[in-house]
């Protein structure tokens, strides 16, 4: 593990939660990223660590692909259900059940087709490493030459998050994928122009507002763990975050 990805964990844990958009400073003046051209994607296939970071990282992309006509598949690494390592094993697996229940629901709001969910041990995929490798160049491998594969950002904070983006990006590699991240936690703990950022590589992906809108149908699918306060949902919900968006677009690296 490199100094960078420690200090970055240890950033994300000693960082109070902050879901109110206003906290984090961030403004398109601030950001003055250029503009991501999708324009040479033929499919996108988006992986997540857990259920809700596509929908929470590039969800409103992602809509707005699918609606121009783009296929976007989605592929989820873990269920999520360590995220509460105290409960019993029973209630554990009903409440991986029920988040895959949230899945299915965010990417239907989103206009995705069904997600695939390789069922690996949340808060462990860094074991797993390889084996995720493999699974996604044996999907990446099926698409046509166009395809592009956005995953977690490698520099996220979060173990989980990190290990996906290893591994989507040396299965991209491998087939030729067009590979770029999206950052989920980086929000909890980033600042404008701060150095633990490669903002050389930062763009901003345009959406539109209906793309938005269904982002934000789709985050409340996730009802114990996606607050929306930052977009202007319901603050009533608790557990995650759903980032401050630019209005330009999500933000990416590539």
């Amino acid at each position: 593990m490199t100094t960078a990805h420690t200090g970055r964990r240890h950033r994300l844990a000693t960082q109070p939660t902050n879901t109110d958009a206003a906290g984090y400073g961030w403004s398109d003046a601030r950001l003055d990223l250029p503009e991501l051209d999708l324009r040479g994607c033929s499919e996108m296939v988006v992986v997540g660590a857990h259920p809700d970071d596509v929908t929470v990282g590039f969800g409103a992309t992602a809509a707005q692909l699918a609606a121009s006509g783009v296929r976007v598949q989605v592929v989820v690494a873990s269920d999520g259900g360590i995220g509460f390592p105290d409960i019993p094993l029973l209630q554990r697996f009903q409440l991986e059940k029920a988040r895959r229940s949230e899945l299915q629901r965010a990417t239907g709001l989103l206009g995705l087709p069904a997600p695939i969910c390789l069922g690996l041990p949340g808060g462990d995929v860094a074991q797993h490493e390889q084996r995720l490798a493999d699974l996604l160049v044996e999907i990446l491998a099926t698409k046509p030459v166009g395809t592009w594969c956005a995953a977690t950002w490698r520099g996220d904070g979060h173990s989980d998050h990190e290990a996906v983006g290893n591994a989507a990006a040396s299965a991209a590699l491998s087939t030729g994928a067009v590979s770029m991240e999206y950052p989920v936690w980086m929000w909890q703990w980033v600042s404008p122009g701060d150095g633990a950022v490669p903002w050389d590589r930062a763009f901003t992906s345009p959406v539109t507002p209906a793309a938005l809108e269904r982002k934000l149908l789709a985050a409340q699918s996730f009802r114990g763990r996606v607050p929306c306060r930052a977009l202007g949902g319901d603050p009533a919900l608790s557990g995650g975050l759903v980032p401050p968006m630019p209005a330009a677009g999500e933000l990416v690296f590539r």
